[in-house]
């Protein structure tokens, strides 16, 4: 029986590189999987598959489920990662682990979480070849490749992109306007501001100025206009799993927009309690999904608790753009908590002042026990 090897491709020199470097090294049949999840040409990939050596070349295009199964969660659960970075990157790769084991099983091929009995290659770890080493490698065997790419490595989906290496690994050099292609220069943005109205329902986003979008369709259009006046670029010395520091230029115009209007909505629509234990559970969220956990019970009990809050989380939010800055300026719900009769400093307001003085004799009771012998 004839070894099959299903490889996750890209198109670019390492995963074109490996196609024929399987083949030598393992005598196995090789199907190349690429996913499209938001920035992806499959047709022209799929031909430098066949190409450079695969013996079947399978394409998915996996937007839909990214936005609705992975982003729109990690959305209503707030999850950014240290308080800065909004996942793109780390949000795909259970995506893409899924529809590789999906290609797997229905190939019988090596692809492990999701498939435990099966057998996994990293053929990048195991080669030992540099950039360059790859480079001749491709050559010496006339491979179709294309190495006049950024001198950045870059990773990018609907919801992000990411960019390293070079330069990029100087924390004290800032970046150059190279490294961003999402998003223009906030110097160079426009000088008048825009105002746009989001509108959610059950802590997901259905409409952009009152015109009703898919999820693709909302994040590519607010992917345009946001990074249009440079909101999104975020450079972060990010912790990683193995306890290394990293340098990494992001660019999330989407996700910054949308993370800033619903924390906005939860401000109005959640209480207190739920406002300060949801920032826990958004904390420990966005550690599970950086740290490669999407597919753990830990992460679905979380779910279970972030649904229930999102039942309350349906409202209009208007956010104002301006020179890189994405600005809550409006907010409203049927849900909200929020009542002007209690919270007005005017004469007409409902608030108890009566109340006040027991409370705050109460409130303070134990402080002042432990300072009474001060």
């Amino acid at each position: 029986m004839t070894n099959k090897i299903v490889l996750a491709y890209s198109g670019g020199l390492d995963t074109s590189v490996a196609v024929p470097w399987l083949k030598e090294n393992y005598d196995a049949e090789i199907i190349t999987v690429t996913i499209d999840l938001g920035m992806v040409d499959l047709d022209s990939i799929k031909q430098r598959a066949i190409e450079v050596g695969a013996d079947k070349a399978v394409t998915i295009d996996a937007k839909a489920p990214l936005v609705t199964d992975y982003i729109w969660p990690a959305l209503k659960a707030g999850a950014i990662y240290e308080e800065e970075y909004p996942l793109a990157t780390a949000l795909g790769r259970p995506l893409i682990a899924k529809c590789l084991v999906d290609v797997a099983k229905q190939e019988g091929a090596y692809a492990a979480a999701l498939m435990p009995e099966i057998k996994l290659i990293a053929p990048i770890r195991d080669w030992g070849m540099s950039r360059a080493d790859e480079i001749e490698y491709a050559n010496e065997r006339n491979l179709p490749i294309n190495v006049k790419d950024s001198r950045f490595s870059v990773d990018e989906n609907l919801w992000g992109r990411s960019a390293e290496a070079g330069e990029l690994e100087d924390p004290g050099l800032e970046p150059p306007e190279e490294a961003f292609t999402w998003t223009t220069s906030p110097n160079e943005a426009p000088d008048s501001k825009e105002y746009i109205e989001l509108e959610f329902i059950e802590g997901i986003p259905v409409s952009l100025n009152n015109i009703k979008m898919n999820g693709i369709e909302l994040i590519v259009e607010l992917n345009k206009i946001a990074g249009n006046h440079g909101i999104g670029r975020i450079d972060h010395v990010e912790n990683r799993l193995v306890g290394i520091k990293s340098r990494e230029i992001y660019e999330s115009p989407a996700g910054i927009v949308l993370h800033t209007a619903h924390k906005s909505l939860e401000d109005l629509t959640l209480s207190r309690d739920q406002a300060r234990f949801k920032h826990n559970v958004s904390r420990e969220y966005s550690e599970i999904v950086y740290n490669g956990l999407w597919f753990s019970r830990h992460r679905l009990n979380l779910d279970r608790y972030i649904d229930d809050t999102q039942k309350y989380v349906s409202g209009k939010i208007q956010v104002c753009l301006y020179k890189g800055k994405c600005t809550v300026t409006g907010r409203e719900s049927d849900q909200g908590l929020y009542s002007k009769a209690l919270a007005t400093y005017d004469r007409d307001d409902e608030f108890d002042h009566a109340s006040a003085e027991g409370f705050i004799k109460i409130f303070g009771l134990s402080l002042r026990t432990e300072n009474i012998n001060e």
